[in-house]
């Protein structure tokens, strides 16, 4: 049931951060937001929904799986990190890469400290989730998937920041 629950939250959450991105991409376009690597979004989305999809599949075709309480709490630290990542943020923050003309990149709070601060979060988010269910697979699979896209996106903001 822990599983269940867990899912459930985490769907959640995701949704509510789509949310948040998609105010903020009305905000960022009317203030004459560029957007940078496009090409690769509809993967990341691809990416993550397939991750949700293959813990729920892993689960079910486990025989014998225990819920790791620390993990699940490194899990709810995780995402009280990001809350502080996409307040930082404010109104840039988003799940595209958007950049204002103009506008210099954010360098207040976290962002003084840490470049990507999010994707730190999201790397560990791919390997916490799954290991606090013992899903081994999805875990290895998609922290290397995960490895592959944030090159890319990486290498697009970075793109996005120097311009």
């Amino acid at each position: 049931m822990t599983f269940y629950i867990f899912i459930a939250f985490l769907i959640c959450q995701r949704l509510s951060e789509l949310y948040v991105s998609s105010r903020n991409e009305k905000w960022l376009l009317q203030h004459g937001a560029v957007e940078y690597g496009r090409d690769h979004y509809p993967y990341m989305v691809i990416m993550h929904t397939l991750f949700i999809i293959s813990l729920i599949v892993e689960y079910n075709l486990r025989h014998e799986v225990f819920a790791n309480y620390y993990l699940i709490a490194l899990f709810v630290l995780l995402c009280c990190l990001k809350a502080i990542v996409i307040a930082n943020l404010g109104t840039y923050w988003n799940t595209r890469i958007y950049r204002v003309p103009g506008t210099p990149p954010v360098a207040t709070g976290i962002y003084k400290y840490i470049k990507h601060p999010n994707y730190i979060i999201v790397i560990i988010e791919i390997a916490v989730i799954p290991l606090a269910f013992n899903l081994y697979y999805t875990c290895f699979i998609f922290s290397l998937l995960n490895a592959a896209m944030l090159t890319v996106r990486i290498r697009k903001e970075n793109e996005a920041l120097a311009s």
